[in-house]
């Protein structure tokens, strides 16, 4: 795939969302012309332009695919959203509502009635239900439960059964499932009979008679192989299983390992009852991914861009209150030596330089660590093999760094017992860096927490503080 082609399908969709804003910017700059026109006619006229503007916009979003939509409404202010989300479809409202955020999700849900959301999730299917079922109202829910067939029912009390990070909340109930006692040529007239394949169907899964899964049979197999010969002569017996109370990020690394499309989920008797695909283990990945930064950066949950100034206070004010209290600390270890400042005024200019420096190494550590276990490469068992390895990474660096500053320091103010305290204050202060950026996301798992848990705060909170204080302290001993 080219550059061109990579880069098509976002310009295209940032072309549709410009398109829609300028719409809605229409609309509105129209319909405020004409509220300021008097007459009999004022009435008539605002309601032709609202019909010409709203139904310009409406056909304009029939023709986008859900997850464009979903797209363009998390990019629009709460006011435009609405007047957007009013415009779709009744019939794709749920399609829409499994796309957008969870922050966007609860405006739109919490704009629509309880006819509307029964009417937008009727047709969803039980893995979908199970997805949107924690955020409806429990009497929407209730009588949603009570308008599904049995089977649908019990599928959807299975998944919700599981935690939102099990295999089980996840897995997807409609599948093909075949005998392996049957020729290739009676599965193909089985498929023909179908009305459609369920998605991301690469594998037709073979059990016997009890439901217990005998293997799976490749679609790529069925459609080169003999149709006289027998299922079980073609089919895989060996295939990549998952039971429902794994956890789904494991799964989500499987996948990408073992390039998986699909995939069977067992009971503890090996009973097929459910499969795992793509699309969920893409969308879990992303999910992740965007916690791991949020939860580095100390906010606590996904944010609606445009959610109200008291949401997005509560979200963020917890870290910045730690962060309140480190950067005062801070400053306290720098009060310490005021007296030290004041007969060396260039010790305020470089003490900057080892504490930002420090802080970005420490990241830099947090970040490949935290990334390593996401990646089940590391664990707390190779502790001090981490912590040696990157010690020596923040020796060199410190010596060669700090090194280069410490000459610079030296040129600048004439002083080579200031370029060698600079030097050695630097190299301590990543050192210092190290250390803390193995340990931190270290003891947050031991403590079984999220790693990633306000790292990124905690080591710049050390960092601050710990290299005020090594510059400083050592500028005291050797240069006062």
């Amino acid at each position: 795939m080219t550059e061109a082609e990579v880069k098509k399908p976002q310009e295209s969709l940032q072309e549709r969302l410009a398109l829609v804003i300028e719409l809605l910017h229409r609309h509105k700059l129209v319909e405020q012309l004409a509220q300021r026109q008097e007459g009999d006619h004022q009435e008539l006229v605002e309601s032709l332009v609202h019909r010409q503007n709203l139904a310009v916009l409406q056909r304009k979003l029939d023709d986008l695919h859900p997850a464009d939509i979903a797209h363009i409404l998390e990019a629009l202010p709460l006011d435009d959203r609405l007047t957007v989300w009013q415009l779709v479809k009744a019939e794709r409202d749920g399609d829409i509502l499994l796309e957008v955020s969870d922050a966007v999700r609860e405006t739109l849900i919490a704009d629509m009635d309880d006819h509307e959301i029964l009417a937008a999730t009727r047709d969803l299917d039980a893995d979908e239900l199970a997805d949107l079922a924690p955020e409806l109202p429990r009497d929407v829910v209730h009588e949603l439960m009570e308008s599904l067939d049995a089977q649908q029912r019990e599928r959807v009390r299975s998944a919700l059964s599981y935690e939102e990070d099990q295999i089980g909340a996840l897995m997807d109930f409609e599948m093909v499932t075949i005998r392996d006692d049957v020729s290739l040529e009676v599965v193909l007239r089985y498929l023909r009979r179908l009305k459609e394949l369920p998605g991301h169907t690469d594998k037709l899964f073979v059990v016997d008679y009890d439901g217990v899964l005998q293997g799976v049979l490749p679609v790529k197999r069925l459609l080169v192989n003999d149709p006289d010969k027998k299922v079980a002569e073609v089919m895989a017996t060996d295939p990549v299983t998952f039971h429902p109370d794994e956890d789904a990020y494991d799964a989500a690394q499987a996948f990408e390992r073992y390039d998986l499309i699909s995939a069977p989920v067992v009971d503890k008797n090996d009973k097929l009852i459910g499969r795992l695909t793509i699309d969920e283990m893409v969308d879990l990945i992303r999910e992740e991914s965007e916690n791991e930064v949020l939860n580095m950066a100390g906010l606590r949950e996904e944010e609606d861009i445009f959610a109200s100034v008291w949401k997005s206070l509560r979200n963020r004010w917890a870290w910045l209150a730690v962060n309140l209290i480190t950067a005062f600390l801070a400053s306290r270890v720098i009060g310490l030596f005021e007296g030290s400042i004041e007969k060396l005024v260039a010790l305020a200019a470089l003490m900057p330089i080892v504490a930002g420096i420090g802080g970005n190494s420490g990241n830099q550590t947090i970040t490949m660590i935290v990334r390593a276990m996401a990646l089940d490469q590391v664990g707390t068992g190779n502790t001090m093999r981490l912590l040696r390895k990157e010690l020596g990474v923040g020796l060199i660096n410190g010596l060669v760094w700090g090194g280069v500053i410490g000459a610079v320091a030296w040129y600048l103010y004439g002083s080579w017992s200031l370029g060698a305290v600079m030097t050695a204050a630097m190299t301590l202060n990543l050192l210092l860096a190290a250390l803390m950026g193995v340990l931190i996301p270290m003891t947050l798992l031991r403590l079984g927490r999220d790693p990633a848990m306000g790292a990124s705060v905690m080591i710049t909170a050390v960092t601050d503080s710990g290299g005020f204080f090594i510059f400083l302290g050592l500028a005291t001993l050797f240069l006062m």
